[in-house]
């Protein structure tokens, strides 16, 4: 017969051998982001999804841990993967496009893009935009509805012709036509503020024909830029 002492230190080492570790409880291992269009971690919990987003290169934004990854190349293997602590990386990648455009936001700072050209002109008394500033409207429409965390003031003006009040009413209206020229190419009407100045914020402060086509503008101002 064996002590009883020895009898419960066999059995407390058989029953401590004989125990698993639990698993941790679910979401207690750290959440690691999909970079840009890449590989996705552990995302949700679980492991992340692997391939590209969609759209054009992400532009990656600042997140509680750094900075977020955009997309891989502009030709469409862009666009934030989703994971962990926010989009695009440890953070908010914010401008990840989801589109086609050949565009991105860092082409508005490039003064040899199309994007560069921010002023419309128009005839004297209409609000019909001009075939020449028609490629330029696309480019930005193509842009924005790339990139819809973008927004836009439609800053409308006139010359000094007219009573103020037709003034005003003729610099919203071609805001108005430019909105709905970009409308139908992708923008979203929200994001698009149109304001309209008539005579009171001219370009040019001549009384000459000059100076009046030169006032009779929409100017495209991207918010918070």
């Amino acid at each position: 017969m064996y002590p009883k002492v020895f009898l419960a230190s066999v059995l407390t080492v058989g029953i401590l051998s004989g125990c698993q570790t639990a698993p941790p409880p679910p979401g207690s291992i750290p959440e690691i982001n999909a970079l840009g269009g890449g590989v996705g971690g552990m995302g949700q919990g679980g492991m992340g999804q692997m391939g590209a987003g969609q759209g054009q290169a992400g532009v990656g934004g600042n997140g509680q841990y750094g900075n977020g990854a955009g997309g891989l190349n502009p030709n469409g293997l862009g666009g934030a993967g989703q994971g962990g602590y926010g989009q695009g990386g440890y953070g908010n990648g914010g401008m990840a496009g989801q589109g086609n455009s050949p565009y991105s936001p860092a082409d508005l700072n490039n003064p040899g893009s199309i994007l560069a050209q921010r002023i419309i002109y128009f005839d004297y008394d209409q609000a019909r935009i001009r075939a020449e500033y028609l490629p330029v409207l696309e480019a930005h429409a193509s842009l924005l509805a790339a990139y819809p965390n973008l927004k836009i003031r439609l800053e409308g003006h006139a010359d000094e012709r007219g009573s103020r009040e037709y003034n005003v009413a003729l610099s919203e209206r071609r805001g108005y036509s430019v909105r709905d020229y970009m409308a139908a190419r992708g923008l979203k009407n929200q994001q698009a503020e149109i304001v309209g100045y008539g005579e009171e914020v001219p370009a040019s402060l001549g009384h000459g024909e000059k100076s009046w086509s030169e006032n009779r503008r929409v100017e495209i101002i991207y918010v918070g830029e």
